[in-house]
């Protein structure tokens, strides 16, 4: 088998923000660079809208994107067929908390004129246009709910889990033509693409919903692993299970679901979260070992019942700082954000957040941005110095934050 070189997930946003379409001349691309405005796009699962802020500074509103424009004729389909409306009710009454949920991922196309979205209540991905807001295509993935989202280096594929067909579908991302799909563990979520473009990495954290949250009943929580396949033919490359490399160093209580992962700019090393843990865990490519742990603080207000925590979550966000030295990390159910050293792994400064769902890098480099889900807004922290320098209020239950681009002097076409 090939060596096969992860990248790190803040690279992934990055390649997209800064990747146009391929100019013909040296005069082609300033006018297309000079032409586009790198942003924040912030998605608001549970209104079906996407905030677009400056991606650096004080984050400031740029425009605002109904990604639901065409919810009346969704929810006809779905009032039309009894599985999918049982499965929209599902949704709602589960990972919603009692809301649809209508954005989870978004990513700009290359020449910043329209964004992606996965919707995870109408099991779709569409492309809607920035200028009018309308859709240019439509994506219905396997099954009944869509998930996370990467997007290639090159900016022209995007790839999205089927989260209840254990299936990744990767789309071209200018049309939605189908390029491709790969078998995933179940509930595929998390989805990374190397920095070579040539491998796709997956994370499926099995079944979520249920209340069988005790490590004793471990096993009712479905097949999950790490699927690595090829990017160009989709074929599997390696499967990584995460069970035997914990418990082989004696966690054998840690849940096996890896959640949102980050790798080093030299991608040799995975920093990831799992489910109902407070804290990381570093695993080296090489050696295919979990090689440290580091238990993050717990918030003495944060219930000790599992069955509480959203989704099994405890820690859902983990970024890195450009140049590798500090990791970013959203403590979701202890409600802090904090920058993590990456040599020592010491946190910094408990930054108070309010069930902080994500966590990205500001466009400069300098701040990891987090969405506050239960304050709706998101703040920066500054890497430097491990302390909040910023919030700016978005829509109802922020969620995932993607930096890309949008024409220099768009508004959106919504009011912000």
């Amino acid at each position: 088998m090939p060596a096969i070189r992860p990248r790190h997930l803040c690279s992934v946003a990055a390649a997209l923000v800064l990747t146009v379409a391929a100019p013909t001349t040296a005069a082609t691309a300033a006018r297309d660079s000079a032409a586009l405005r790198e942003v924040m796009f912030i998605g608001n699962n549970w209104d079906g809208t996407a905030d677009v802020i400056k991606s650096t500074g004080d984050l400031a509103k740029v425009g605002r994107i109904d990604v639901i424009p065409d919810k009346d004729e969704r929810m006809a389909e779905i009032n039309l067929h009894p599985i999918k409306w049982i499965y929209f009710m599902a949704i709602r009454n589960s990972v919603g908390e009692g809301h649809d949920q209508f954005v989870d991922d978004m990513y700009s196309t290359p020449d910043g004129r329209s964004v992606v979205v996965s919707r995870p209540s109408f099991a779709d991905v569409v492309s809607i246009d920035l200028a009018t807001g309308n859709i240019n295509w439509r994506f219905p993935v396997s099954g009944y709910r869509a998930d996370h989202m990467a997007v290639s280096p090159d900016g022209k594929r995007v790839a999205v889990s089927a989260s209840t067909a254990t299936t990744v579908h990767v789309l071209d991302i200018a049309t939605g033509k189908q390029l491709g799909s790969f078998a995933t563990g179940d509930k595929p979520h998390e989805n990374i693409f190397t920095k070579d473009g040539r491998y796709i990495w997956n994370m499926s954290i099995g079944d979520v919903n249920t209340a069988l949250d005790d490590p004793f009943w471990d096993w009712t929580k479905g097949n999950r692993r790490i699927t690595v396949v090829d990017a160009t033919t989709y074929q599997q490359v390696k499967v990584i299970d995460m069970r035997e490399r914990l418990d082989a160093i004696g966690l054998k209580d840690f849940s096996d679901a890896v959640r949102p992962a980050v790798f080093s700019p030299d991608e040799s090393t995975l920093y990831f979260q799992v489910s109902f843990f407070n804290g990381l865990l570093e695993y080296d490519v090489a050696s295919d070992k979990i090689t440290r742990v580091r238990t993050l603080p717990k918030n003495p207000a944060t219930s000790s019942d599992r069955t509480t925590w959203v989704n099994d979550s405890r820690h859902h966000g983990i970024s890195m700082s450009p140049d590798g030295s500090k990791l970013c990390v959203a403590g979701t159910m202890d409600d802090y954000a904090t920058v993590v050293d990456r040599t020592t792994l010491q946190e910094g400064p408990l930054n108070t957040t309010s069930k902080p769902y994500w966590a990205t890098v500001s466009g400069d480099g300098r701040a990891c941005v987090v969405s506050e889900s239960g304050a709706d807004q998101v703040t920066a922290i500054d890497f430097a110095t491990g302390r909040k320098t910023v919030s700016v209020p978005v829509g109802d239950h922020p969620q995932r934050v993607r930096l890309g681009h949008v024409p220099t002097n768009w508004t959106g076409p919504l009011p912000s």
